[in-house]
């Protein structure tokens, strides 16, 4: 299926749409020179340690705290260390911003170092090769053999789904870089002050979007303004010339890329709460601090056959637009549906086959758990960038101060 990546420009802000045959399935909102703590990594010390959570705090410059779990960070990369064989406050280490902070949670660091490319990407931690699972048996055979050359015991490698759509030359050239990266950084690191900034992830928030989309069947990058048309060819001239002839200038006064598109509108229903569905039954998505839940409803929804054939049908017809409102909302962590409960054994198995067939198209991690005794569906979602009704809160937040410093004058 064709793919397009048409990035516009929506009340002040920047809108980036990965639009599928005739569906949007991702919506991404930025302020245009906003650049992401993601990805960063500094020289971080410890500003205490808090053990009934197994975590301490670290600060990594301008007084910002950041949480960081000691069960996940088995290997910290020390740069000076107490005298205790523990972790503890002073200390100084190596860390990567993983998490953004995310409402009232602070930011999240990691030891694990990581260098993220277009189709690999180096670790610190884990030292050995592994591969997307989406790719064949073939892809990883091929790709594995490129990757040869750079196997070494002091970093590992995670080749990505984007690298069976890669040349060697360029999957190679990537490789370099990267390694590149990985023995500036370290080796800057013993000669620099703690709280330095040692790394900053190259892209602001919105250009990041061209790195990571998944670019199987990717043809065109469009966008309809000449500013965001420089900044976006000069961003792929640097880090990803095989893009290059992908991108396009969309130009018509008269219907602009983001009506031509209806972007503002598809953008208007992914921020609201209920989603109506073309049978007429409608979802609830309501997220909360901890969990989202999304709750099935028949609604409007007038079947003709048996009350229990009524509610597979829904339930169908439910699974297939949650996955989509998923990944189009960027929800993440931990999501709960509660599906209309179903009599047959048969049909709750049918039910969950094709919903998680559904989810699996979603190339950030997407796990499918289990149905709860209450029929409960339970799923988890790697963690990533905020959901977009975060994004558009924090755009929302900026663009009424700035309006606050204006009127100042």
């Amino acid at each position: 299926m064709d793919k397009k990546l048409l990035i516009v420009r929506c009340r002040g802000r920047i809108l980036t749409a990965l639009k599928e045959g005739d569906k949007v399935v991702e919506l991404h909102l930025d302020e245009e020179e906003r650049n992401s703590l993601l990805g960063n990594i500094y020289i971080g010390r410890v500003h205490n340690i808090v053990k009934n959570i197994h975590a301490a705090f670290i600060e990594i410059g301008n007084g910002m705290q950041c949480y960081y779990s000691l069960s996940d960070n088995k290997a910290p990369i020390f740069l000076k260390k107490g005298k205790s064989s523990q972790l503890q406050a002073g200390d100084e280490l190596l860390v990567q911003v993983c998490r953004e902070n995310l409402k009232s949670k602070p930011p999240a660091v990691t030891s694990n170092l990581n260098f993220t490319g277009n189709y690999v990407v180096l670790t610190t931690e884990n030292k050995s090769t592994g591969f997307s699972s989406k790719l064949s048996k073939e892809e990883k055979q091929r790709l594995g053999e490129w990757l040869q050359p750079f196997i070494s015991e002091r970093f590992g490698c995670i080749v990505r789904t984007n690298a069976r759509e890669a040349d060697e030359k360029t999957f190679q050239a990537e490789l370099k870089l990267l390694t590149g990266l990985y023995e500036e950084v370290t080796e800057k690191a013993k000669f620099r002050k703690p709280l330095t900034l040692l790394h900053q992830n190259n892209p602001t928030t919105w250009l990041s979007t061209l790195r990571d989309t998944y670019k199987s069947g990717l043809t065109e990058i469009v966008t309809d303004d000449p500013s965001l048309h420089e900044k976006i060819r000069n961003y792929l001239e640097h880090y990803q010339k095989e893009d290059l002839d992908k991108l396009r200038f969309y130009e018509d006064p008269l219907l602009p890329l983001i009506k031509l598109h209806s972007l503002e509108s598809v953008l208007e229903n992914a921020l609201k709460e209920k989603v109506w569905m073309k049978s007429g039954a409608y979802l609830v998505i309501q997220p909360t601090e901890a969990l989202t839940v999304i709750d099935v409803n028949t609604g409007k929804f007038d079947g003709n056959k048996k009350q229990q054939d009524t509610f597979l049908k829904i339930n169908r017809e439910a699974a297939r637009e949650i996955a989509r409102e998923i990944r189009l909302r960027n929800l993440s962590g931990i999501v709960v549906v509660d599906f209309i409960n179903m009599e047959s054994a048969e049909n709750r198995k049918l039910l969950m086959e094709e919903f998680s067939s559904w989810l699996k198209l979603d190339p950030v991690k997407t796990t499918l758990v289990d149905m709860t005794a209450l029929e409960l569906v339970e799923i988890t979602r790697k963690k990533l960038r905020k959901p977009l009704l975060d994004q558009f809160l924090a755009t929302r937040g900026a663009e009424e101060n700035s309006s606050k410093k204006e009127n100042e004058f």
